[in-house]
């Protein structure tokens, strides 16, 4: 993960350095954590993915409008108690593939676009676009930032 995309994650902008960093990621971890949230188990991950590419980062970083991590908190809930889907998060990206035409009103509710290209609908905050134009195959993405697919037995569906 980049430090751009890891600085989203942990709601950082301006000045950072490693004592600025681990307070986000406590915060974060507070928030995101599984027993508060029933995708807390894959939002931990990418929070600690997050904190590993910022952790030593020491300089300035970009101003944001919105909290990436909420976004995709909620990005993430929205589908994982779909069935037939196939949900995979690469980065701070979250794509689904799978069983989808029976989905597809429900994931264009929650913000996910169609990636024709790759026949896979992805999800990505409005306001933090990609500069790439969809040239990598979605096999090139998963090798480029690794692929995660989250537990189905999130707390909701187990009853907790």
């Amino acid at each position: 993960m980049n430090i751009y995309d890891a600085a989203k994650i942990l709601g950082l902008t301006g000045r950072t350095n490693p004592v600025i960093t681990k307070k986000a990621y406590r915060e974060a971890c507070k928030k995101f954590h599984p027993d508060v949230n029933p995708a807390g188990d894959e939002m931990m991950k990418i929070v600690n993915q997050a904190f590993q590419a910022l952790k030593d980062h020491d300089g300035e970083l970009k101003e944001q409008q919105i909290d990436y991590g909420d976004c995709l908190n909620e990005a993430l809930n929205a589908v994982l108690g779909l069935q037939g889907l196939i949900v995979e998060v690469c980065g701070a990206w979250v794509w689904i593939t799978g069983e989808t035409k029976e989905h597809k009103e429900t994931l264009k509710q929650t913000g996910y676009k169609w990636a024709s290209k790759k026949k896979a609908w992805y999800f990505r905050p409005e306001e933090f676009r990609s500069r790439a134009r969809g040239n990598s195959t979605l096999n090139e993405i998963r090798e480029k930032y690794g692929s995660a697919k989250p537990q189905r037995t999130t707390q909701l569906l187990q009853g907790r």
